[in-house]
């Protein structure tokens, strides 16, 4: 009787764990035949987060969760223009804003008093949020930073340190401003931001990368030449040759912001050496950099440097720029400036 009853219920058992089967493939059927609107609505019904985002440097984070916010994923998309992020279990959608497109403040004593605690926040979010912030006192409010640029400026590179993709490039841009407000007011904060802006125009991420370039323009634009090109002779020598190669171009168009006078004052000689140096370099860029730069200031000692010829050239400074190069490099240096400024005089191409 026992094993007949056992049986039994072995039997029936297995007939309606079956019947729940074919039931469950029958409703995942009917689901897949819905049309994708009517499913996305289904499913955001059952308490799913609605997805955050910035507009115009604004962070939205409705129905997320804002404190401790959990960083699952940073992924750039676009070129860079947009990164999704989950955060908490909802994606967030940061757009990077360009400096033309953000809006004015609402209450600029209100965004002072909060601006360092935002910019040295733990909650990346609000760190972004910060960032952007610093760019529209930049862009509206100038005077009313100046007392705090100093400190900015170091949490701007604490941020241009961090490895989330969306805080990183946020301060690239965010440097961008500063150096088109500021321009030599920030010359005693310089050092780490340079070399920090240095590394990022030389990474791999291009998105970072580009917009990294165009900050390190912008400095050579605004920041006067004889104040940047101090700062920038240490880097010609850096051991890392991506570095020394932008660090090349930035001297190399900082240079012509001199003028004839400036050059002169700042000593031609020691241009040349330095232009000299780097023909040599590992990374075409900063051979490239060289030669323009060499063709420069070839042009202005001819127009102003060379001596009367009445002048004996044997006991002055001046006098051809062959033997002006002759004069202050060595041999095997002179050679390589005087190949490529007669090549591009005769109008030959110069190799890399």
């Amino acid at each position: 009787m026992v094993r007949l009853a056992f049986g039994w219920g072995v039997e029936s058992w297995s007939i309606e764990f079956l019947s729940l089967i074919r039931m469950s493939g029958q409703a995942l059927r009917d689901l897949n035949t819905l049309p994708v609107s009517e499913r996305k609505n289904e499913s955001s019904g059952k308490g799913s987060l609605a997805k955050p985002y910035i507009v115009n440097g604004n962070i939205n984070i409705d129905n997320c969760q804002r404190k401790n916010p959990t960083f699952l994923a940073s992924t750039p998309v676009n070129d860079g223009n947009i990164a999704n992020t989950v955060l908490d279990g909802g994606a967030l959608e940061v757009e990077y804003v360009e400096s033309e497109n953000l809006n004015d403040l609402e209450d600029v004593n209100m965004c002072l008093s909060t601006l360092l605690g935002g910019l040295d926040s733990k909650d990346w979010v609000l760190v972004c949020e910060a960032l952007n912030n610093v760019r529209r006192l930049s862009i509206f409010h100038r005077e009313a930073m100046l007392d705090t640029l100093g400190k900015v400026i170091l949490l701007i590179v604490k941020s241009l340190k961090n490895p989330r993709s969306a805080i990183c490039k946020t301060a690239v841009m965010t440097s961008e401003d500063i150096f088109n407000a500021y321009g030599d007011h920030i010359i005693d904060s310089l050092d780490p931001l340079l070399v920090q802006l240095l590394l990022k125009s030389s990474q791999d991420k291009r998105f970072v990368c580009e917009a990294a370039e165009r900050a390190l323009v912008a400095m050579t634009t605004r920041v006067s030449p004889i104040l940047l090109l101090p700062k920038l002779q240490p880097y010609l020598k850096h051991k890392n040759p991506r570095i020394r190669a932008k660090a090349s171009m930035c001297f190399c168009w900082s240079v012509p912001r001199l003028c004839t006078e400036g050059i002169k004052a700042f000593g031609i000689d020691k241009l040349i050496q330095i232009s000299a140096a780097q023909l040599s370099d590992q990374l075409p860029e900063s051979r490239e950099a060289a030669r323009s730069l060499l063709l420069k200031l070839q042009t202005v000692y001819e127009k102003s440097c060379v001596s009367p010829p009445a002048v004996d050239v044997e006991n002055s400074e001046m006098g051809s720029w062959e033997h002006f190069c002759q004069l202050k490099l060595s041999p095997l240096s002179a050679q390589a400036v005087l190949r490529v400024t007669n090549i591009a005089r005769d109008g030959g191409v110069v190799g890399s």
